[in-house]
């Protein structure tokens, strides 16, 4: 199994990278494999790249920096184009959001990535709190023990779920039957 972590923040080894290796840790830990990648750069064939990926993945968590109470425009836009592109590789898979703060914004910034995740159908994994860490640095974000804790059981509760779920399969339980989605406009 394969958790792909996207990395929504410019910079590629700051405060959100250090708590995407805690939640990999955590899954790796479980046996389950885990890839990185720098989503801070919403260009096509960026995008194209990790929707590829995410054919093979068995669950996705995605992290952002807050920037003005809300996720990077660039993770937004990188998304937009993810769920364009892999939406049906998305579905039922399970996923996680992830915030890193100096200060504040942190749930607003959970609630608009894992909105991605509703519309995908995707049962969001979640830990003992809000997963969310706040520190200005990485070597900060370290300090932070509550949210580095929060990031491993996060981790430890996705490799749970996947187990599950792989287990379901196992046993041969299959999955919703799919509906014709139903479009209604309210405008006459």
């Amino acid at each position: 199994m394969k958790v792909l972590l996207l990395n929504g923040s410019p910079r590629k080894e700051g405060c959100t990278y250090t708590a995407l290796c805690e939640v990999a840790g955590a899954l790796e830990k479980n046996g389950i494999e885990t890839e990185i990648i720098q989503a801070g750069n919403p260009a096509v064939e960026f995008v194209r790249a990790a929707a590829e990926k995410m054919k093979t993945a068995d669950g996705l968590v995605v992290g952002s920096p807050v920037y003005w109470a809300s996720p990077t425009g660039e993770i937004v836009t990188f998304m937009d184009k993810f769920c364009g592109m892999a939406g049906k590789d998305m579905l039922r898979k399970p996923a996680a959001a992830v915030a890193s703060a100096r200060r504040a914004g942190t749930t607003a910034t959970l609630e608009v990535l894992s909105k991605y995740f509703s519309y995908h159908q995707m049962p969001i994994v979640s830990s003992c709190y809000w997963p969310m860490v706040h520190g200005n640095t990485p070597e900060e974000v370290k300090q932070d023990l509550e949210g580095m804790q929060i990031m491993r059981m996060l981790g430890n509760n996705m490799a749970w779920l996947l187990k599950c779920l792989e287990a379901g399969k196992e046993a041969g339980i299959p999955a919703p039957e799919q509906e014709q989605q139903v479009r209604t406009n309210f405008i006459r």
